[in-house]
């Protein structure tokens, strides 16, 4: 069965109050968007769209040709949005997976089994939930009396009762996707927002006697959304742990997980230590039995096996096996050397001697 996947990316972000459209925050040294589509991406999805309005040629020029765009230039709502791509996916056989460009946490493996719990029900649609202890904020799963889903009602809309429920949508979707583009023209927008919700599409399909079923994650953060600089914060935070301890599990020592910052395209060589206060960021690429730190700062550079660099910055440079770096130590390499191509170009190209490896430094 073929699987499409289209990811919200649309709105202003207001509440960020930043000139930077939201999608393009970065966490963990990659954009929310591009956290996004890195986990579709696992999935191999046949098409996958970006739904694009404000701050398009952000998400364009980041993105490039690894994704199809749809552009929503009036903001009329998460249903309007999906319906952009109408022309392309109306009449498609197959499911369509359904999603927002500010989730940076949703994790490949997580869509995956929620792809296989809806072909497992041959339900029309399934809603990714989570249990939570505040809802708030977050639209409440409404269930029948067998369990199944009935309707997502939004916070605005809810009653006292409904705002109890604490199981909540992620915004995250699967739908038959001939079902899902019948439906929409039917939402209506008589809401507090006046805006066409795509949560409306579940109670059209099971006003119509289609089976609506729920699948909860096993993580509720994988489905947290980004509306202001403090939940930014915090998703940074769980990222960054999330980051250090898949590098711990495969063989690297971290000292102190709380002050050690590693940006999610960094890779690390087994028995390397990193020590407290460093902070290793773009394209880095650090081999095994290092020791990096206290107080490093390497940016989009490679690190050969056995180097030591303590207290200094190196930033687009190569340091050679067996290098000592610092203490107090600036390596700064020619151009822009920080994209992944860049860095493999290092990576694969001769060995800088000592001398030209460590200017600023010492041996």
């Amino acid at each position: 069965m073929n699987i499409y996947a289209v990811i919200l990316a649309a709105g202003k972000g207001t509440r960020m109050k930043s000139r930077l459209y939201k999608v393009m925050h970065p966490v963990c040294g990659k954009t929310m968007i591009e956290h996004v589509v890195d986990a579709v991406e696992e999935l191999s999805p046949h098409q996958l769209f970006v739904v694009v309005g404000h701050g398009a040629e952000a998400v364009t020029l980041k993105l490039g040709d690894r994704v199809r765009y749809a552009r929503q230039d009036e903001q009329l709502g998460t249903a309007h949005a999906v319906w952009m791509c109408q022309d392309v996916l109306g009449d498609r056989e197959g499911v369509t997976l359904v999603l927002n460009g500010d989730t940076p946490l949703v994790q490949g493996e997580t869509l995956r089994q929620l792809l296989a719990y809806h072909r497992e029900r041959e339900a029309a649609a399934t809603v990714l939930t989570a249990i939570v202890d505040d809802p708030t904020g977050y639209g409440r799963i409404v269930r029948d009396e067998n369990g199944n889903v009935r309707r997502i009602v939004e916070e605005k809309d809810a009653t006292l009762g409904q705002k109890k429920v604490c199981e909540i949508s992620t915004g995250i979707f699967c739908f038959d996707n001939r079902k899902l583009f019948e439906a929409i023209p039917l939402v209506s927008n008589e809401n507090a927002q006046g805006e066409y919700y795509l949560p409306d599409v579940l109670a059209i399909l099971q006003e119509q006697g289609c089976l609506i079923s729920a699948y909860a994650a096993d993580n509720p953060d994988e489905g947290a959304g980004v509306n202001d600089r403090i939940q930014l914060a915090q998703l940074e935070q769980k990222m960054r742990k999330r980051i250090n301890e898949r590098h711990m599990k495969n063989g690297v020592t971290i000292i102190d997980p709380a002050s050690t910052y590693i940006d999610a395209d960094v890779a690390i060589g087994t028995d390397t230590v990193i020590y407290p206060g460093s902070y290793l960021s773009g394209h880095t690429r650090i081999g095994e039995g290092c020791a990096i730190g206290p107080h490093a700062h390497v940016l989009g550079s490679v690190i050969e096996n056995r180097v030591q660099v303590s207290s200094s910055t190196v930033v687009g440079s190569r340091i050679p096996e067996g290098a000592i770096v610092g203490p107090y130590a600036y390596i700064g390499g020619e151009g822009d050397q920080t994209s992944p191509q860049a860095v493999s170009r290092q990576w694969l190209g001769d060995t800088l001697s000592p001398d030209a490896a460590l200017t600023g430094g010492r041996c």
